[in-house]
């Protein structure tokens, strides 16, 4: 049940790519609100799925990379549905869901070849499940904020085109954008501090040390400084616009390259 859960919230989210690319590219609104409808319903079969997780003999750990990675796309497209509550956004739609997809398509794989997830380590607890869900949402935030600053360089390059796309006229104005980055870094960025800072104490409760040193923590701390210093840009040098816009999609770049690349090498 766990794996089908999930195979048909990937549908799904599938379904609502297509949809919001429809929307983009045919005149007519009813292939948006579709997109709309279809996120929603992916989202709440998605939390089924969670649901079903945790009712597993034995429940699988949160800590473990499929169901983080799941985690994680839920949080992006719940975000992206209280984003879409203010205003016509169908460009991010057709950026969250279709990564949403993917996301779930990998977590699905991992739970159909495993058949369930094991417990890793004795890793449980609840800092570790509390780093595991501070993190998710960040990052799920900060991936929001680097798909807006992607949909704000492409609508400012259709401004400033001779022959903009027809397309680019559904894309949300560059004031829209600018501050879905505001709002998704104001409050992803101090989620991803809270995580490490819950990692930091799951490891001393793990291994009476606050540093438990390998290539995740490593992955993580530098992500954390690249954000850092993204967050000082953007509230204290009073970045907007273009460089905001930029500096939001390298960083959320760099943050996958960072963790994935962490979880290769462990």
């Amino acid at each position: 049940m766990l794996v089908e859960l999930h195979l048909l919230t990937a549908a799904v989210y599938l379904a609502a790519t297509v949809a919001a690319l429809l929307g983009l590219a045919l005149p007519a609104p009813p292939a948006g609100r579709v997109a709309s409808v279809l996120l929603l319903v992916g989202a709440v079969v998605h939390a089924v799925a969670f649901t079903s997780l945790h009712a597993a003999t034995p429940p699988p750990p949160l800590t473990n990379l499929p169901a983080a990675a799941s985690m994680m796309a839920w949080m992006a497209v719940v975000f992206c549905l209280l984003l879409m509550l203010r205003g016509r956004l169908l460009g991010l739609a057709a950026l969250v869901a279709p990564l949403a997809f993917v996301a779930v398509v990998f977590a699905g794989e991992r739970l159909a070849l495993q058949g369930a997830l094991p417990p890793s380590a004795p890793a449980a607890g609840a800092w570790a499940h509390l780093h595991v869900i501070l993190a998710s949402a960040g990052f799920a935030l900060l991936g929001v904020a680097g798909l807006a600053g992607l949909l704000f360089l492409a609508a400012e390059g259709r401004l400033k085109s001779k022959r903009p796309a027809a397309w680019g006229r559904r894309l949300p104005s560059l004031e829209v954008l600018d501050r879905i980055n505001v709002v998704a870094l104001a409050v992803g960025f101090p989620l991803l501090t809270l995580a490490v800072v819950a990692g930091l104490l799951w490891s001393r409760t793990l291994t009476g040390r606050l540093w438990p040193g390998g290539a995740h923590v490593i992955g993580l701390l530098a992500a954390w400084g690249v954000y850092a210093g993204l967050a000082g840009a953007r509230f204290g040098a009073g970045w907007r616009g273009r460089e905001a816009a930029a500096s939001a999609l390298v960083g959320f770049g760099f943050l996958l390259v960072a963790l994935l690349g962490a979880e290769f090498v462990a």
